[in-house]
């Protein structure tokens, strides 16, 4: 199995939203088996929207939003996922490859069953290139469904407002986006509008997660450090 199965197409692109031509071409590659072609479609299509966003509200994003952006740019990543690449390292303390999938498919389980106020199935890490897709687009349809981000969530935390715990959900996958394409040689480019979003949020979520290993004690990014390496830094992870 091969991660071409799974495209940012799987992942939180909300079809609620008005439908654009770029949409409709996403569309059309998935239904013609182009995959790679549509995932690396949805990301262009990611930052532009981003861009846009910056440009005329100024201000913070909605979260749902914030999850609408990074679909697609993890689904890039993991389409582009080998099969021999699973048990490679990661930046994230004692995870492989198939470890952070594997957390992220059972996470995403749990907090789906919570965003509708249900009680939670059995998560399906058999084959975690094939699942990873269907198990984070339930994620995002279940943050998506009406009232949900008004819940309390019971986190591994404790228990927090279901707006909040969206946007933890978005710094969690962003950063694991991170780890699973600095682990297998992608490149990754989140819209720096998203990143600045969830860079705001960091601090009051990370500080008190600091265990060493959720969280290291932050790191000082170098001169260089791009928007995602700066928060990635922040978060422990070395660069």
């Amino acid at each position: 199995m091969t991660g071409a199965a799974v495209t940012g197409q799987d992942l939180p692109m909300r079809q609620s939203r008005p439908s654009s031509p770029i949409s409709r071409r996403v569309a059309e590659l998935i239904e013609l088996g182009r995959d790679r072609e549509a995932a690396e479609l949805a990301l262009a299509q990611s930052h532009t929207l981003a861009d846009a966003r910056s440009e005329t509200e100024g201000g913070a994003m909605d979260v749902l939003d914030e999850l609408d952006q990074l679909g697609p740019v993890l689904g890039a990543v993991v389409g582009g996922i080998r099969a021999d690449q699973l048990d490679n390292p990661t930046p994230c303390a004692k995870f492989t490859v198939r470890g952070v999938l594997d957390h992220m498919i059972g996470g995403a389980t749990m907090f789906s069953a919570a965003f509708r106020g249900v009680e939670p199935g059995q998560a399906d890490t058999t084959d975690v290139l094939a699942t990873f897709g269907p198990t984070l687009t339930e994620l995002a349809d279940a943050m998506h469904s009406p009232g949900a981000l008004d819940r309390t969530i019971q986190a591994p935390f404790g228990e927090v407002p279901g707006t909040d715990f969206a946007r933890f959900v978005v710094l969690d996958g962003l950063l694991h986006g991170w780890d699973l394409a600095t682990a297998t040689g992608q490149p990754y480019e989140p819209p720096d509008a998203l990143v600045a979003e969830v860079e705001a949020f960091a601090p009051q979520a990370v500080e008190p997660l600091r265990d060493g290993d959720t969280f290291g004690p932050a790191l000082e990014p170098p001169a260089s450090a791009t928007p995602i390496q700066r928060l990635a830094a922040f978060t422990g992870r070395r660069l």
